[in-house]
């Protein structure tokens, strides 16, 4: 697919995905900023507030009714970690003019809803609505406390904390509980001010919509929009090898035991790295689901996800207690079969279908075009689908053996029962 991308301003920058086969128009605003514990919260609250109502639609109700005469138009707020940035802001859709009475035009009424909500919130008294700000605050801790209810994500979030404590990519893109039940009107009122000026804003759009119209609906979001020069974004780190690999773990009230494995890769050949994962963990016919699983029944699920951006491997896998040590030297054994060679030729053919599947279906959706390009900015890379695709394919069976030589253990998470007996 073919992408343009302009600067529309200082550190303001729109990138344009033309798509005759969609029926709606994608429409993106997202302020990339570094990721820090001090100010992850705060974006994460205001993002939330910012989409509660603006000074010409200064409540949810009016705001949806805005949004209804634009024949269903939809804004959400939405944040994310890619790298070691964190992107807040919103998204948006409505539907293409070709398919409305008339061809009405609801593409520019809808950028200047979002130039509206992100340049005149609702404020009282020179800050942003309390009603507003304590209310999201709350729904806010509420989804960091949830976290502790869904174990499988605990236990990646766990893991990737300590793998990565010190570091930027170890920290929680929605910010911790005692930063986010501190956070008070004045103090987001005031850092709302600072971050609008002061961020990265990326625009992104999907659609059918000629790019010179549009470039005039981006300046209509960024008309009032000030500017008083730019953080940048953070390029990923490395990250620091452990001299000895680390053992966690976490006690509480569960039933199954949750094993996180984290691997550091010393290799610069990254789409190597991303074969040789899909191959070791990635996939429904990768060693890890195949064997461990499968075949050994050591755990009820077992996974691998590779963070390009960072060049980590992290295994996911849910076991009984007393497996624990079986299950670890289990997923070690695949890796060094990896090393090895040792797979069959479908094991291969099979990682190289299935990543070509995944590639050429993200044309199939806006939303996973906007995520991918995001991720693109945030990471300083400027790859595309199919370039991504075209490099996994060519890799040869003797770079994802080095690729699987080069990956080295780094930190074991295991949450366990409070009363468990472990043998490890």
């Amino acid at each position: 697919m073919t992408k343009t991308r302009m600067p529309l301003a200082e550190d303001v920058y729109l990138t344009y995905v033309p798509a005759v086969k969609f029926k709606t128009d994608f429409l993106s605003a997202q302020f990339i900023t570094p990721l820090r514990r001090e100010a992850a919260g705060l974006n994460a609250l205001l993002s939330a507030v910012l989409e509660r109502g603006c000074v010409r639609y200064p409540d949810m109700q009016q705001l949806s009714a805005a949004l209804d005469l634009l024949y269903g138009a939809n804004v959400e707020h939405v944040v994310r970690k890619r790298g070691e940035n964190q992107l807040w802001g919103f998204v948006a859709t409505c539907v293409d003019d070709a398919y409305l009475p008339d061809h009405a035009a609801v593409l520019e009424p809808l950028g200047d809803i979002l130039g509206e909500l992100i340049c005149h919130p609702v404020l009282e008294d020179g800050r942003l609505k309390a009603d507003y700000v304590l209310s999201e605050r709350t729904n806010l801790l509420d989804a960091i406390r949830s976290v502790v209810n869904d174990k499988r994500a605990l236990a990646s979030k766990r893991l990737l904390e300590e793998m990565c404590r010190g570091e930027p990519y170890g920290l929680s893109h929605i910010g911790e509980e005692a930063d986010v039940a501190a956070i008070t009107p004045q103090q987001l009122t005031d850092h709302y001010r600072s971050a609008i000026a002061s961020s990265r804003l990326e625009l992104y759009y999907c659609g059918r919509a000629e790019l010179e119209r549009v470039v005039g609906v981006c300046r209509r979001i960024i008309r009032d929009l000030p500017r008083s020069g730019g953080a940048g974004i953070a390029l990923p780190s490395p990250h620091s090898t452990r001299g000895e690999p680390q053992v966690i773990r976490d006690q509480m009230d569960v039933a199954q035991g949750k094993l996180g494995v984290g691997f550091t890769v010393d290799s610069s050949d990254k789409d190597a790295v991303f074969v040789m994962n899909t191959m070791f963990g990635g996939t429904s016919n990768s060693k890890l689901f195949l064997n461990v699983r499968e075949k050994l029944s050591l755990c009820y699920y077992a996974s691998s996800a590779y963070h390009r951006s960072k060049n980590l491997i992290t295994v996911s896998s849910g076991i009984e207690f007393e497996n624990y040590q079986k299950a670890l030297d289990e997923i070690l054994a695949q890796l060094e079969a990896m090393r090895r060679g040792d797979w069959e030729e479908w094991e291969l053919t099979g990682a190289r279908s299935c990543i070509a599947n995944g590639h050429q279906s993200m044309a199939d959706s806006a939303s996973r075009m906007e995520d991918f390009y995001m991720g693109q900015v945030a990471t300083g890379r400027d790859d595309t689908p199919e370039s991504l695709m075209d490099a996994a394919l060519a890799v040869t069976p003797e770079r994802i053996m080095a690729a699987a030589r080069a990956t080295s253990l780094d930190t074991t998470y295991f949450l366990t029962g409070k009363e468990a007996q472990q043998d490890a």
